[in-house]
């Protein structure tokens, strides 16, 4: 069973939380953790450019020049694509699709195997009583500077939502909260350290192994 340590809030070691092996001890998988991390930035990208057609354009449609005699190929209106200011041929409508497609099972082992990585480069550790702390983000920043110095990057992983550490928390540029359950490959690939509460470990597990 892997092992993960587990701290308090003063930082001192307390003990070691047993974790499942198929979580943290998974296979790593560097290809199909690229693939889903692509597969998830491009389900974050939204259709925002768009050019404009050849009736959208505002021109006039009259006739360029008359058709023949003057040794110039033959042309109706200025909004031809060809012309300075006329429309953009094939260009982006701003309705693209950039969603793409991973399968559940490709989900789940691509998490495993980051979960794993990150296990192996000892970036996973527990931390236990932060709902004992008083709500006040000068708290919250003395806790993980004790953890980590000079924190960057820090995902905190609960089992369930809480208002207090939300308003305690959101002011730390380093750190960003999330809920074990809806963890994603993206998420633990980008964190520089994931800590989670001994509650969240048993909640990742819940879910992927119920029972």
């Amino acid at each position: 069973m892997a092992k993960i340590n587990l701290f308090t809030p003063t930082g001192q070691k307390k003990t070691q939380l047993t974790a499942s092996d198929k979580i943290f001890k998974a296979k790593l998988n560097p290809v199909l953790m690229a693939q889903a991390v692509r597969v998830y930035l491009s389900n974050q990208r939204v259709a925002q450019a768009q050019t404009k057609t050849r009736g959208q354009i505002d021109v006039t449609h009259a006739k360029v020049w008359r058709q023949k005699g003057t040794g110039r190929a033959r042309h109706g209106s200025r909004n031809a694509p060809i012309f300075v200011g006329g429309a953009k041929a094939h260009g982006p409508s701003g309705e693209q699709n950039h969603s793409l497609n991973l399968s559940k099972k490709m989900k789940r082992l691509s998490l495993f195997s980051a979960l794993s990585q990150q296990f192996k480069n000892d970036c996973i550790f527990a931390l236990e009583g932060l709902d004992k702390l008083e709500p006040k983000t000068k708290k919250f920043d003395k806790v993980f500077n004790k953890l980590t110095p000079s924190p960057q990057k820090i995902l905190l992983l609960l089992d369930k939502p809480s208002l207090n550490l939300q308003r305690a928390t959101k002011n730390l540029p380093f750190l960003t909260t999330s809920l074990s359950q809806n963890l994603n490959t993206y998420q633990v690939l980008n964190a520089k350290k994931l800590i989670f509460t001994p509650e969240a470990v048993k909640a990742l597990e819940a879910h992927y192994f119920k029972k």
